[in-house]
């Protein structure tokens, strides 16, 4: 009887596993396209996508992906780290918005788009913060060369100014190239997929597989020994209860004695 209703609970558990699962397959994501901030908007987008492959087809695929993005087949686009293993890759590019549903459609043919993300960063306020130190170092700039064409200046002053004017030069550039690096994350996209294939899958559901067996081994291996040891329990309790009162009795006799 009682494995009867341990098996009937392990069925309605594998039952309503399978559904989930069935649901979790139906739920497809939806078709991955680039995006563009509106006008005004300083804001940088980013996918993260997890494919799955069939064996086999994981290190050719990031091999074309690789091509046609170092190629620009799809606009321009740059590789930014690649990494690969027996059963997993990812592969992370930055590419403007039209080059990212073709993209995520070569990395998905004859495979399964698993999951996906799109989040923005906005740059607003460091974009702004950029554009009012540059515009300060501009002005700053202006007075020193005010000093520069003064001709009642000193030898030292002029050294010391020319320092000033190198200084001026390298902070001009950091801003400059700030400024680009925020404007290319704000026009393009980043894209990263990660990818696993159909042998790793395997290895995962022949990992849950055993752990479903040994848990119903184990609770099975539980309830024998709580069935094997009630018995024993039942007749210590009124054992338990004889000797409590025969040692009540003792104790009460040794006080009367001391008493007297």
């Amino acid at each position: 009887m009682m494995r009867t209703a341990m098996r009937w609970m392990l069925v309605v558990t594998l039952a309503l596993l399978a559904t989930a699962c069935s649901k979790k397959q139906e739920a497809k994501p939806l078709p991955v396209a680039g995006e563009s901030a509106k006008a005004g908007a300083k804001l940088a987008y980013e996918h993260h996508l997890r494919i799955e492959l069939q064996e086999g087809q994981l290190a050719p695929r990031m091999a074309a992906l690789r091509e046609a993005c170092e190629s620009a087949r799809f606009g321009a686009c740059n590789v930014l780290n690649i990494e690969q293993s027996e059963h997993n890759g990812s592969l992370t590019v930055r590419v403007v918005p039209a080059g990212v549903e073709p993209l995520t459609g070569m990395a998905s043919q004859d495979g399964k788009l698993a999951s996906r993300q799109t989040r923005a960063e906005d740059l607003a306020d460091a974009v702004n913060d950029n554009e009012r130190k540059l515009k300060q170092l501009e002005i700053y700039s202006a007075q020193v060369e005010q000093l520069a064409q003064r001709k009642d200046i000193s030898t030292s002053d002029l050294i010391a100014l020319s320092h000033e004017r190198a200084q001026i030069q390298v902070d001009r550039e950091n801003f400059q190239n700030v400024a680009a690096q925020q404007q290319r994350r704000i026009d393009t996209n980043l894209l990263q997929m990660d990818f696993t294939d159909e042998t790793r899958g395997h290895h995962l559901g022949v990992s849950l597989s055993d752990s479903i067996d040994q848990l119903y081994e184990g609770i099975r291996d539980a309830l024998e020994m709580l069935a094997y040891g009630l018995p024993f329990l039942l007749l210590a309790f009124p054992l338990a209860l004889v000797w409590w009162w025969f040692w009540r009795r003792v104790t009460r006799k040794s006080r009367q004695r001391n008493a007297v």
